[in-house]
């Protein structure tokens, strides 16, 4: 981790694409795509953050929360996987000699040894454990992380396609009174676009060593979002991020409220548009660009 602490707010905006995919979701509703009281699609920050850590990972970036399919390295839980740092275990071993400090050792440990983690924090709930006795027992470690990012919700309120699937084969042997044929149902959104917002707050970033690199990789990160994330749900080209907008402001606090830059990209979709170009997306700017910079980028 480079030196070069960030010392300047940032905003951001992006657009997503999605023609014929389920772009999140719910557990609730039989895997439907997410929706809101007012019919709005949703795409929860959870799952935003997912596919960022997973790009980082592609980027060969250090992350602590791994998706299970990507893990690699045979370490399926955080506890375990938080003692594989020697800056952490270090820590860890202050508790002998150093009580009092030994916490903030820690937190400056992972804040170093994760991307994730010194971006978005992490809280650290460690049950206690009579047959572990690693250092870790029945202590909690929360990290508040600078990089805020706020669910993604559809333009427009969506519509949901429902398709009728079948299997050719039984999953379980002894299954043979049951036809191989059995229904099942496959939802997606036929076409919509989605927006969401974030930003990266100055102060946090001081307190976990967040760096101009880190801010880089984020960049990075959403402008590629779904890039090895296809799947049955999801098929490649089905969803895309059609615009980046980035703000970078010549000081901490930031020249213009959040929520202001945050409202100057407006994204408007025909009725009956059915390609991504088709989407009309603006960038306004706010009345004093003094202090500002705005980078629009094409997203991947």
């Amino acid at each position: 981790m480079s030196s070069n602490i960030l010392q300047h707010k940032i905003d951001f905006s992006v657009v997503i694409g999605v023609k014929n995919a389920n772009p999140n979701g719910d557990p609730l509703d039989g895997n439907r795509p997410r929706v809101n009281a007012d019919g709005f699609g949703e795409i929860t920050d959870v799952a935003i953050k997912r596919k960022i850590r997973n790009r980082w990972q592609d980027m060969h970036k250090p992350v602590l929360v791994l998706m299970e399919e990507r893990v690699k390295d045979g370490v399926m839980n955080i506890r375990d996987r938080v003692k594989q740092s020697e800056a952490v275990r270090d820590a860890i071993a202050l508790q002998k000699d150093d009580k009092s400090h030994w916490r903030d050792a820690f937190y400056t440990a992972s804040c170093a040894s994760w991307l994730d983690v010194r971006a978005f924090g992490q809280v650290m709930p460690f049950s206690a454990s009579k047959k572990l006795k690693d250092g870790l027992d029945g202590v909690s470690i929360g990290i508040r992380g600078p990089v805020s990012i706020q669910s993604a919700y559809s333009v427009n309120p969506i519509n949901i396609k429902e398709e009728q699937i079948t299997k050719s084969i039984n999953l379980e042997p002894g299954s043979e009174g049951k036809a191989s044929d059995t229904m099942g149902t496959k939802a997606s959104v036929p076409f919509a676009a989605y927006k969401f917002n974030g930003s990266i707050n100055v102060e946090q970033a001081e307190k976990t060593g967040f760096t101009e690199d880190d801010a880089a990789d984020l960049k990075e990160a959403l402008k590629t979002l779904f890039v090895n994330d296809s799947s049955a749900a999801r098929p490649e080209g089905s969803m895309a991020v059609l615009k980046l907008v980035w703000w970078e402001h010549d000081s901490k606090l930031g020249k213009v409220a959040p929520y202001i830059l945050h409202d100057l990209t407006t994204v408007e979709v025909p009725e009956k548009a059915q390609s991504f170009n088709e989407i009309k997306i603006t960038v306004n700017e706010p009345t004093d660009m003094t202090g500002i910079h705005k980078d629009v980028i094409a997203g991947y």
